[in-house]
């Protein structure tokens, strides 16, 4: 992935360990945790410990963690992905907190219940793990399925929201 125009990132320490966030001037473009599976080339981008989009995101993150936020209200850049990436993104933003849905659900959400996996791709190639809830989607029988950022992860995001 690569995400266009100057990227600015930061890092912060969560529960489930030290998470990368970037931004474009249209907002929050990116957060990933160590070791993620499909995190980007952060080759030219600059790190901007205050700047003000990333400062937002770092607070409702550790609100989110804390049990103290429900939502994220924040400006996301979700432009760099396909109009399907983008599709399916905007689509995880409707999960309720607390809740899960299937891979074929949200392949109906979209429009093309065959499309099953392109929407599985687009889910594990979700540039804003937590914030755009990915993890909220499971296996048809509800199994826990790949996470990019780790299936413990998952887990513990699941029992945080009381999904689990």
């Amino acid at each position: 992935m690569k995400i266009q125009g100057e990227v600015i990132y930061t890092e912060m320490q969560s529960p489930l360990g030290c998470v990368t966030l970037a931004a474009t001037e249209r907002g929050l473009s990116g957060v990933w945790f160590e070791h993620q599976r499909h995190a980007p080339d952060m080759t030219g981008w600059q790190r901007d410990d205050m700047n003000a989009t990333l400062l937002v995101a770092k607070t409702q993150l550790g609100e989110y963690f804390s049990g103290k936020r429900n939502e994220f209200d924040m400006p996301l850049d979700l432009s760099h992905g396909t109009s399907f990436q983008q599709a399916v993104w905007n689509a995880l933003l409707t999960i309720p907190r607390g809740t899960t849905t299937s891979y074929g659900d949200l392949s109906r959400r979209c429009g093309n219940a065959a499309a099953v996996r392109a929407v599985g791709g687009a889910v594990g190639r979700n540039p804003l793990s937590v914030v755009v809830p990915c993890h909220r989607v499971v296996g048809r029988d509800g199994s826990l399925t790949g996470y990019a950022g780790g299936l413990e992860r998952k887990v513990s995001l699941l029992k945080l929201e009381g999904a689990l």
